[in-house]
């Protein structure tokens, strides 16, 4: 794999089930590549280990005043110099190419794990945690991959070297074959306290990324509430606790290099002290005590590989362990092999959305709001009506299909969610409408439908160059934009969309009651015949709904329409009025408990008052014979006086 066919059609499927086992997975899915740059290396390291030789003959045919081996030695010197270089250049070719294409898979399995886990994965993995895995530990495991091929030429030219020396030269050579292990293997015990510092630094740095992830999120609200400074010394005392974390590992690794410098050094004296010594007995001649000299001299360099593969395991293996944690990760199923099989027939089913966990129904074609007293427990069922469970546990259906059943591709093809935060991405707005979509519905109709008008005209009048609103660009997660009008463009994106089932959970909590009732409407209008399941507490939206269901502790608990629950049902009501029970207390009682025949109408907050307590003018006193205007009128007071 060479980098100019990035990315890659296919990255494979890792090995996770431990940060050593995926490093050794990307070893192996690049052997090609480590092989051309063992060789590489090889070459490079033999002829820069075979200078001191090429010396020593030059000197000792200086001694000798031999001019044939003196010519001999200026030959071999020029071979070796050559080699040496076109070692390091290709070397250093192929090794680079290893980090960025091992980067490169890693970071398309990290992409095809967020696509496939969605909005769980935020849930199961912090999000600091995510960027700091896609970005610095990519390169960590990346660093190892290249660094591994680089460090095997140095310890096989290490190994040919000392071999050659014993052949050579057998009392200098015996005493640099014993040593040479030494020197590597000396810092072997300080590589556990290295490995943990690192790994503290890790930790520190991660969160020191999430906690500045989340400030420049919500830097808006936090200046709002004027919390930005409390933020920021947050920040600041994180990001000087990765200071002295990185302080206290570069201590550690400061102190393996230092050795790494100062045994040669004592191996070096050893060798010249004991040359010296036989040099005097005769034993030695002068151009092979230079020899053995310049070759220990020569041998520092590949033993500096040594250091660097340490250094680099320690610090790729904990990012390959986090990677590897992630990428283990799996949709939540009904059951065991579920997981992602296919099934008969083309494309995905059609039909009702249940989920048997709650027993809501959306019937097929129409539109279904769905009241739920805990936020957070609809957006739980929100994902799950999308295909994607908090835990493992009993699967949506589709037409009477299981979603966690269907290829991925067809589940996201057949259920859309938006959630209440939907994210924009920086770009245009065409670009932003780029989306996989039927084709039938149009942008303008979508944007429409949005009542994206005013959003369109402050995008044009922000941009300096766009004359066309769908050219204007869009901010990183359209932070120049107000909260309405970027869930707006969202809701524009999911109604373009336009999917088999289209979940949105509070598409409209950040927009105005008047433009609340004009969307309502537009939703409507563009999904019929459409599967549409809205979350929301508003009533603008809840009486356009075709049924509206309550959910209630994880159950559904009452289904109808609005104008019947809200009369009807006083848990409905409470939530879609946020009446307390002592306002319902003192309002009213509810409707089962008037005798039977009195008829009964509803003041501002939806209670039910008694018959004689009414004005007769009084516009709630005929609720079947309202107006669409007059309806929206008594549904904004109520909401004002709520």
């Amino acid at each position: 794999m060479q980098i100019q066919d990035l990315p890659y059609p296919d990255p494979g499927v890792p090995d996770a089930r431990s940060g050593s086992r995926f490093l050794w997975w990307l070893f192996r899915n690049q052997l090609g590549g480590q092989l051309k740059s063992l060789a590489w290396g090889l070459l490079h390291f033999l002829s820069v280990s075979a200078l001191p030789l090429c010396v020593g003959v030059a000197v000792q045919a200086v001694v000798d005043h031999s001019g044939r081996r003196l010519a001999l030695a200026g030959g071999l010197l020029a071979l070796c110099c050559l080699g040496s270089a076109l070692g390091d250049t290709f070397l250093h070719r192929t090794a680079v190419t290893n980090w960025i294409t091992a980067a490169a898979r890693v970071q398309q399995l990290l992409a095809h794990k967020a696509a496939n886990l969605g909005s769980a994965l935020t849930r199961r993995v912090a999000a600091g945690e995510v960027v700091a895995v896609s970005t610095g530990d990519v390169e960590k495991i990346g660093w190892f991959v290249e660094a591994w091929s680089r460090f095997t030429a140095a310890a096989v030219t290490i190994v040919v070297v000392c071999a050659g020396l014993v052949v050579y030269q057998p009392a200098l050579g015996v005493v640099v074959a014993v040593g040479l292990p030494v020197l590597a293997l000396a810092a072997l015990p300080l590589l556990p306290r290295a490995t943990r510092r690192a790994d503290f630094q890790r930790e520190k740095a991660g969160r020191a990324t999430e906690l500045a992830s989340d400030t420049v999120a919500g830097l808006r609200v936090l200046r709002g509430i004027g919390g930005e400074e409390l933020f920021l010394d947050r920040y600041r005392r994180a990001s000087q606790e990765v200071r002295h974390a990185a302080v206290r590992s570069a201590r550690m690794w400061s102190l393996i290099a230092a050795i790494q410098v100062l045994l040669p050094g004592l191996l070096l004296i050893a060798v010249v002290w004991y040359g010296v010594h036989l040099a005097r007995q005769g034993r030695v001649e002068i151009g092979e005590l230079v020899a053995v000299y310049s070759s220990v001299m020569i041998l520092t360099y590949p033993l500096r590989h040594f250091e660097e593969i340490a250094m680099a395991y320690s610090f790729s293996r904990p990012s390959a362990t986090r990677a590897a944690r992630v990428l283990s990760l799996e949709r939540a199923t009904s059951a065991e092999g579920s997981g992602d099989r296919g099934r008969d027939g083309d494309g995905p089913p059609g039909g009702d959305l249940y989920d048997p966990a709650t027993g809501l129904l959306a019937p097929s074609g129409r539109l279904t709001a769905v009241v739920c007293g805990d936020p957070d427990a609809a957006g739980l069922l929100a994902e799950r009506l999308g295909g994607h469970p908090a835990e493992q546990g009993t699967s949506v259906l589709l037409g009477g299909v299981p979603l966690d059943e269907l290829p991925l591709d067809s589940a996201r093809t057949a259920v859309l969610v938006q959630d209440k935060d939907p994210v924009l991405l920086s770009g245009t707005l065409r670009e932003l409408l780029d989306v996989p979509a039927s084709g039938d519905v149009g942008a303008e109709e979508a944007l429409a439908a949005a009542q994206c008008a005013d959003v369109l005209a402050a995008l044009v009048q922000g941009s300096l160059d766009a004359e066309d609103p769908m050219d204007a660009r869009i901010t990183e997660r359209g932070r120049s934009l107000s909260g309405g009008q970027r869930q707006r463009l969202a809701l524009a994106r999911s109604l373009f969309t336009d999917p088999e089932v289209l979940v949105l959970d509070e598409p409209t909590s950040a927009v105005d009651s008047h433009t609340e009732a004009r969307i309502a409407q537009g939703i409507r209008d563009l999904r019929a015949g459409r599967t549409t399941v809205v979350f929301t507490s508003s009533p603008l939206l809840l009486d356009h709904a075709d049924r509206v269901v309550l959910v209630h502790e994880g159950e559904v608990v009452a289904v109808g329409v609005h104008r019947e629950l809200v009369r009807k049902e006083p848990r409905y009501r409470a939530v879609v009025t946020r009446e307390t029970d002592e306002e319902a207390a003192s309002d009213g009682v509810p409707l089962d408990r008037h005798a039977p025949g009195k008829e009964a109408a509803l003041d501002k907050r939806g209670m039910v008052r008694e018959p004689d307590v009414l004005d007769e003018r009084d516009p709630l006193h005929e609720p079947d014979v309202l107006d669409d205007q007059d309806l929206l009128h008594e549904l904004e007071e109520i909401e004002e006086s709520a």
